[in-house]
Order: C-alpha cells, then structure tokens, then sequence
C-alpha cells in the first residue's frame, strides 16, 4: 500500500527520494511527504495531500537539499488525506519517521502518551511510533536501540525508517509484516518498500526478514535479526532494470501491462515444458516429494487472485480427478478448518506481500497442511521466501492497479500445477500433451487477440454512460465474468457484477432492462446452449447483450444483442483466452469516462494490512 524510501549519500538526496516515491505511485496513495536532515543537522519537512509531483514542485521552490532523508507516499486508513496525517511524522523537532503498515494498539499507547506529555498532530495510528522512539531516546540509548525497544512494544505490521538529529549520519529500519528492502550502492545506500523504487542507483540488495532491524550509513550498513543479534543477510541482484517499470510509448501502464501478456505467458512456459510434457523438476527440488503427498488442493487468495483460483478449481477436478476448495485469505485466516491428510495450501499473489494470504500461509502448519505451495510474480517477496514450494509466474513488474498479466500469467501458472497433479490422478499422457500443446500456442492467440482492439474500443463507446453492467459465464467461464466485472468495476466505477448464468432467473433478472447491459462470456463447449437460452431470457426482457463468443458457434446479431467474435480455442485454455477483451473493454470504458486507469481511486496495488 503505502510506499517508504529512504537514502544516506555524499551528494544530495532529494532525486533519489523523489524518483523513488514517483516509481511508488502504481501501489496507490492519496499524500505525500519528505523529510531530511539540513546543513545545521535540524529536521526539515514537506508533506502534502495528493501526487507526487506536487510535493516536488514544493521541494523544488524550498530549494530543500540534504545528505540524508525519508520520503514517503500514504494510502489512508486512519485520518483523513490531509496534510497532518500525512508522513513523515515528527516528535519534538528530533526524530522524524515514516510508517507503512497498522499499530493495532495505537489507542492504548496514545492514551498513555497524553497522559505522560506528548502532544498529538494527526489522527493516525502511525504517530504513536515516533513518540516512543522519542521516549527511548530520552534514556540515554542510541537511535537502533531506541527503534528497537519503540517497536517490542508495537502489535500489528510495520516496515519503519527513522531519522533524527541527534545522529545526522543515520538511518534506522525496522520491519514486522510489512516489506522492507535495503538497496546498496557505492559511498551511499537507500532503503524501500519495493525494489523498484531503487532501480535508477542500484540493482543489488538485502531483503529485510521478520522482525530484522538495520542502520544505513553512506558506507555501512548492519542488520540484526529479532533477537538483536547482528546477522548477515544474503545480497541479491535483481535482473529488473530500470525501464522496466516505465510506461514508454503506451498512454497507461494497464495498457501496456495488457500488450505484454504475449510475452509474459511465453517467459512463464520457460523452461517448463519440453517436447509436450512438462518437466516436473522445473518446479523446485523438492516438488516430487511435495506433490506426491498431495491428495487435495486449498486454494487461498484474494480480489483476482480468487478468480484464478475459483478457475485452477475447474481444472484441478475436471481434467485431474484432484478434490478442490478455494476461499477468499480474509475469510480462511478467520475461521476454523477441516483439512484432511494430504492436502496442499496453494496460495496465489500477485506481489507475495498480500497481508491476508500471508497470513494463512503463516498459519497452515497450525491446521494441519503439510506443505504450501506459492504462486506469485515476485521473487523478492515474504510468501515466496516462506513457502515450502514456489512457482514464478514471471510476469515481470505490474504497475496498473487492476491486474492483467499478472492474472493471466497465474492462470497459466496454475495449469503447469494442474498437470502436475494430473500425473498422480486421472489425467493420461495424450491429454497432458494436449494441455502442454494449448499453453504453447496462447502467446500466438492472445497475439491475435489484440487485434480487436479497435472493436472493443467500439463496443465500449455503448457502455460509457451506463451505471450498472451484469456478467454472466457458466463453468469455468464464471470466474472470467467475475473477474471482468471486477476490472470494469474497479477503472471505471460502473458498478458491475457477475453471476453465473444459471442463475439470472433465482434474482439477477429482476435488474435487467434496457439501461442494464449484460456482458456474457460463450465459449463453443457443452453449455453453450444452455447459456443461449439464459440469454434469451434477458432478450425477452429488453436487455441488451454484449457476447464475447467462439465464431464456431454461429450466433446472429440483431438490435439487442452484439457478438464479439473469436478464434476458436480448445476447451481447457480458453478462461486465459476469454479474459482478454474483458481487459480491453474495462479499460476503453475508463479512458472514454475519463477515470484515472493506472491509479483508481481508493485502491492500493499491494495490500499489505487488512
């Protein structure tokens, strides 16, 4: 959610922390702010409600300069996106910090700390943070000693970077549930939420573990695990450069994250398959084992991530005789479960840092799962460090909020697992090499795809004024009408909502008439004819249909209902093929309205508190 950098350096900080913030902005914010040390070494602040961009033109007209500094980018939970809660926050002129994360017991520690002196200058739960470190400083202690006695007493998540003018040279990290990454460099280092922010200084860093505290200076840096003890954390090189996360000639990132599916689901397929099977030890050395224990699959995740799911549930029965459930993280974390012997946790992320879904994974060993198996798109990330069992969907960065690539490349992911498990249930070899045959042919299709393009933009030219939209799918197709609706939802703010087709006459259909358009996904399968009569029903009702349909399937158009027709496409692959024009209608409606595409409103790309 919220984005933290930090950087200590001979020369002047404040490029690197702007940059930084800019190349954050993807995981939604509503505030800004940076602090830094000056000349005299007192504590000088910007902070500002809305983009980045305005918190530089402020730092640009303060003409603001310094060695050392804290910035970060805030998506509110508690107070409003207002300067005073913005970060980072200030104690007493001495310690200033920046916070991503929830102090779940802030109400206590703020009550205790008007009752000892402090005053307060914001509504947020951060703020409680700084004042204990403040407190701690006040006993004589240093700032990494002070930052680690502050956060012993903190429940909930937190990744924290301190800085304070009784140590001008210093920076202090803490991290608890929340990321946070150290970047190196030479005569100077930095400090971040996320890799990316980091990518124009270095490509070499240490991720920060649970618990781990650390201290940059421009030519050291110490990391000490929880228990205090000074450890060395392993140094990686990330293969991202630094224009991979930039938009280049497309208007929004979505739009390029949309065009790169081809090639995302190709370096996915890398080294994977071979010859029409999948090769197995692809997966990690300890997957045979892993698998063969496997006797059911729990599969956990949310928003798309869930509609990955709810498909690889399809799939996991029909094509590998492999019993499946699938549960939203919010709800499995919070409930008591039966799991019977030999079931697989497969949890599914995006950016591995999901709070729910890590949290269920931190918790399986509790309710009886054997081994965990994670699905996500980025190495560095806790639910890939912590799982038993990995698969790299290598969709590359994901900047748009609303998930493309990531989606169908987990998609793709997913088969490899269904596969797998196929082996050891009823899947035969011919129907493997089938599998294995579509996936190596979806880069080509969805190539093709892209080429309706102007189509869809027609298509969406009729919805823009509309307020409401039903999708409908049936099978394996209702998860892709659930998750269409979800992208038109969450760029538009048209309110949509997808049910199974089936189920239009149990209350669905009391909605349609002629404002109420009905988007359907019809593949040319065993229920095609069962959907067209579902269809019919909102015909006769005055609704008007947008069908994203098999040409195979020889559909008429007339005044209510418009086919969007293509290729044909075998079975088992085509909820990846299908998801695409639902991408592309998503997002031509949001341009045609005007919203912002890449950051929506009110969402976060990386969800990392409950």
């Amino acid at each position: 959610m919220c984005g933290i950098v930090a950087a200590v350096s001979e020369r002047d900080v404040l490029p690197i922390l702007l940059e930084g913030l800019k190349r954050l902005e993807y995981r939604g914010y509503d505030s800004a702010g940076v602090a830094v040390l000056d000349e005299q070494g007192c504590l000088d602040r910007i902070r500002l409600p809305g983009k980045v961009a305005g918190l530089a033109q402020a730092v640009q007209q303060q003409a603001m300069r310094s060695h050392i500094g804290i910035a970060h980018t805030r998506w509110a939970t508690h107070g409003l996106p207002v300067e005073k809660n913005a970060h980072p926050h200030i104690c007493r002129d001495a310690v200033a910090m920046v916070h991503n994360g929830i102090i779940e017991n802030h109400e206590t520690l703020r009550s205790d700390q008007k009752v000892s002196g402090h005053l307060f200058t914001s509504d947020t739960d951060s703020e409680v943070v700084v004042h204990r470190i403040y407190d701690q400083l006040q006993q004589g202690v240093d700032l990494h000693n002070a930052v680690q006695r502050a956060v012993a007493g903190l429940e909930g998540a937190y990744a924290i970077a301190v800085i304070s003018s009784k140590e001008p040279e210093r920076i202090v990290l803490a991290r608890r549930g929340t990321p946070l990454i150290i970047g190196l460099g030479l005569g100077e280092n930095y400090a971040a939420s996320d890799v990316a922010a980091l990518l124009p200084v270095t490509r070499r860093f240490i991720i920060l573990q649970e618990g781990d505290t650390a201290t940059l200076q421009r030519d050291a840096v110490q990391v000490y695990d929880a228990d205090g003890e000074l450890v060395e954390r392993a140094v990686s090189e990330s293969s991202l450069s630094a224009d991979s996360v930039m938009r280049g000639e497309y208007r929004h990132f979505m739009l390029k994250e949309i065009y790169e599916q081809p090639q995302a689901i190709a370096d996915t397929l890398e080294g994977r398959i071979s010859k029409g099977r999948l090769m197995e030890q692809s997966l990690g050395p300890n997957a045979k084992a892993i698998l063969d224990a496997s006797k059911r699959v729990d599969i956990v995740s949310c928003g798309t991530s869930y509609h990955a799911g709810q498909v690889a549930r399809y799939w996991l029965e029909g094509l590998a005789g492999i019993g499946c459930q699938v549960e939203v993280a919010s709800e499995f974390r919070y409930r008591e479960s039966v799991v019977p012997e030999g079931s697989l946790l497969v949890l599914i992320s995006q950016s591995g840092e999901t709070a729910d879904t890590l949290a269920a994974l931190r918790d399986a060993k509790r309710r009886g799962y054997q081994h965990t198996l994670a699905i996500c798109n980025v190495p560095e990330s806790s639910l890939v460090r912590e799982a038993d069992l990995v698969l790299m969907t290598r969709a590359g960065p994901e900047i748009g909020v609303a998930s493309t690539k990531a989606f169908t490349t987990q998609l793709t992911a997913l088969m490899l697992l269904v596969i797998a498990l196929g082996r050891r249930g009823k899947m035969s070899q011919k129907t493997e090499e089938l599998l294995v045959t579509e996936l190596e042919s979806l880069p080509r299709r969805i190539e093709g795809l892209l080429d309706l393009d102007e189509v869809i933009k027609g298509l969406a030219e009729e919805l823009v004024d509309k307020h409401h939209a039903l999708f409908l799918g049936r099978g394996p197709h209702y998860p892709i009408a659930m998750e269409g609706a979800l992208k038109l939802k969450e760029i538009s703010y048209i309110h949509a909502e997808a049910y199974p087709a089936g189920e239009l006459k149990h209350g669905p259909l009391a909605l349609v008439d002629e404002d109420m358009p009905v988007i359907a996904v019809a593949p040319n399968n065993a229920l095609l004819e069962k959907l067209k009569s579902n269809l019919q029903e909102v015909k006769a009702r005055g609704g008007k249909l947008y069908v994203f349909a098999d040409r195979a399937a020889r559909w008429e158009e007339d005044d209510n209902l418009r086919i969007l027709g293509m290729e044909s496409v075998e079975e088992s692959i085509s909820p990846i093929i299908f998801t695409v024009p639902l991408q592309l209608l998503a997002y031509h409606v949001a341009v045609l309205k005007g919203t912002d595409v890449d950051q929506p409103r009110n969402l976060a790309k990386s969800v990392t508190v409950e």
